[in-house]
């Protein structure tokens, strides 16, 4: 969160921090960003978030409000836009590590590694409904476009 909100002053951007802790303040969450006048929305990667993407692009949808997601699923689902590290890579190192530790590898003696695949993602049927055009040098640059 530290560095979102370094990014957003550098940027002079306005952040408005509004905490989700269970389903059923998503509602409320969404009243909350309407009333700040935000333009747009960040939703972080979370257990909970995971579960509800779908929830999360319907309101996204109903309050007009173009979302950024931590995981491309969200996109899937009907999310606007997702950059982040690629999951299936994630697992593949995961499974590499594994092995390590099976073949009698010492955990503490692994290194720790930071993701090297990011992907970007963007849905055009929402952003069609949210009545935006994606600029045709980001979608050059989407790793995949949903249509």
């Amino acid at each position: 969160m530290k560095g979102i909100e370094d990014a957003a002053r550098k940027l002079g951007v306005t952040l408005v921090s509004v905490p989700v802790r269970e389903p059923g303040d998503f509602d409320g969450a969404f009243a909350t960003i309407v009333r700040e006048r935000a333009r747009a929305f960040l939703v972080l990667t979370d257990p909970l978030m995971f579960s509800y993407f779908a929830r999360l692009a319907d309101l996204a949808a109903k309050n007009r409000l173009p979302g950024i997601y931590a995981l491309r699923e969200a996109v899937n689902v009907g999310g606007l836009i997702s950059y982040a590290a690629n999951l299936v890579d994630l697992y593949r190192r995961a499974a590499l590590f594994v092995d390590k530790i099976l073949k009698g590898a010492k955990p503490g003696d692994l290194p720790v590694e930071q993701p090297t695949t990011f992907e970007l993602v963007i849905n055009l049927k929402a952003a069609k409904a949210l009545g935006l055009t994606i600029p045709q040098t980001l979608l050059l640059r989407a790793d995949q476009v949903i249509e």
